[in-house]
């Protein structure tokens, strides 16, 4: 098989998520002058503004920015778990000599970041943000790289992309270990018990996308109500989702072959009007397609863009528009603490834990990767919006003077990072174009 053709869903992935993070920075400016512009008070108020449902002896209203971080950023997370699924079956996660290079970077993005916090943060009050500087956001990660155009190897793509899916998957365990409030033990047993069977279904190949939504409806209240937050249940949910095909390649090409005799079949020998046979042959082919599909790949496919294009930009919108000439006193150590940390400690721990273990011997670096391109990624890894701001919300929910500090760290932090990181992959493309001329 050539070589295009195993790159070309990966090249499409990257095309996606690099425009994503187009939309996501168009979003976090957008929110930033709105929150600071004579229209302020609109921003306030729209995220504030409730909006929910009611019937005999049950509500739910909760304000809107609320329904975008719990239920909006669930499917993220069943998008995200689609994601890792995928790549531990068949992707560049499916094998202990692919997982193992980017896991190493991944630990020392997750590591390091949170001792740097935990080491340079004085107040309690501010522990909680230890979890905010760990996470890479891969949409602007990837647009930074889509900069640097075919100058960036494809394995560094690759590189990066697993290593961030690592990331989320350490992130997630983050926020369902510490960073959910008082356990209910019954809603989350229902919960637990619900998803079992959706497991135990898809184990048995019995795959119902109806099903689906409507138990992932009812874990996701149960989990709202349990007191883990809700965006793990679009994660477990998404485990539940079969891979496998129900017909193999060769089963479908003969059905394929034999509708397409059968279309060919018009006894009324008219272009305006198919015969009973067409008709029946066309039902056949959506039944045939839908038993070739793998149910993960067609979900992760048909939200995927949705996610990218219009869930992660609409969070942005949300919870990027910081009021910077407020009342609120900013708390200028948690800022330079989150920028530090994002800079400094994602760069030097990727950095250092994989050239120790390359010195070890304990994993091997694709060719087209030198170090140099491990510490441009290393500091493109210090970009941490989406995941660093949603896990800020959670630490800080009643502190708004700490969320809105830890969100301008965020940005500041994003920023240099996200700067440095491209110079340096930059620098390092140009002389590898001119030693390749000369």
């Amino acid at each position: 098989m050539p070589t295009s053709k195993i790159l070309s869903p990966f090249q499409k992935f990257t095309k996606i998520e690099s425009f994503s993070g187009i939309l996501l920075m168009l979003a976090t400016v957008i929110a930033l002058i709105w929150a600071n512009s004579s229209f302020s008070d609109s921003y306030v108020s729209l995220w504030n503004s409730k909006i929910g449902f009611s019937f005999t002896g049950f509500e739910l209203y909760k304000p809107l920015l609320l329904w975008i971080n719990d239920l909006l950023m669930a499917i993220f997370f069943f998008v995200i778990g689609l994601e890792i699924k995928r790549e531990f079956l068949v992707g560049e996660l499916n094998s202990t000599k692919k997982v193992v290079f980017p896991l190493v970077g991944a630990l020392g993005g997750m590591v390091l970041p949170v001792l740097f916090f935990i080491l340079i943060n004085q107040y309690p009050d501010t522990a909680r943000g230890w979890g905010v500087p760990m996470a890479t956001d891969i949409a602007f990660a990837l647009a930074i790289l889509k900069l640097l155009g075919d100058k960036v190897p494809m394995a560094l793509k690759i590189f990066l992309t697993a290593f961030a899916i690592i990331d989320d998957m350490g992130a997630v365990l983050i926020i369902a270990i510490f960073y959910s409030g008082n356990i209910q033990i019954m809603m989350l047993l229902f919960a637990l018990i619900l998803l079992a069977v959706l497991y135990f279904l898809s184990y048995k190949g019995i795959y119902s996308k109806f099903l689906l939504v409507l138990v992932g409806a009812v874990v996701w209240f149960l989990f709202l109500k349990s007191g883990i937050h809700p965006t793990i249940a679009g994660l477990l949910l998404a485990f539940s989702v079969p891979l496998r095909q129900k017909i193999n390649t060769e089963t479908f090409i003969g059905s394929l072959n034999f509708i397409s005799e059968n279309i060919k079949i018009n006894p009324e020998k008219t272009k305006l009007v198919l015969s009973e046979v067409q008709i029946e042959a066309i039902d056949n082919l959506e039944d045939w397609t839908a038993k070739y599909q793998s149910p993960l790949q067609h979900l992760e496919h048909r939200l995927h863009d949705w996610v990218a294009y219009f869930i992660i930009p609409l969070f942005a919108l949300a919870n990027a528009g910081v009021v910077l000439n407020t009342d609120i006193p900013l708390d200028q150590s948690l800022i330079i603490t989150i920028i530090i940390c994002l800079v400094a400690g994602n760069s030097i721990g990727i950095t250092s834990l994989v050239f120790l273990a390359k010195k070890l011997k304990l994993i091997t670096m694709p060719k087209e990767i030198n170090m140099k391109h491990i510490v441009g990624v290393s500091f493109i890894a210090g970009v941490g919006f989406t995941m660093a701001i949603f896990i800020a919300s959670l630490a800080f929910a009643n502190r708004p003077e700490y969320l809105d500090s830890a969100k301008i760290g965020i940005l500041i932090g994003s920023l240099i990072s996200g700067i440095i990181g491209y110079l340096i992959l930059a620098r390092s493309s140009k002389k590898n174009t001119n030693t390749q001329k000369i």
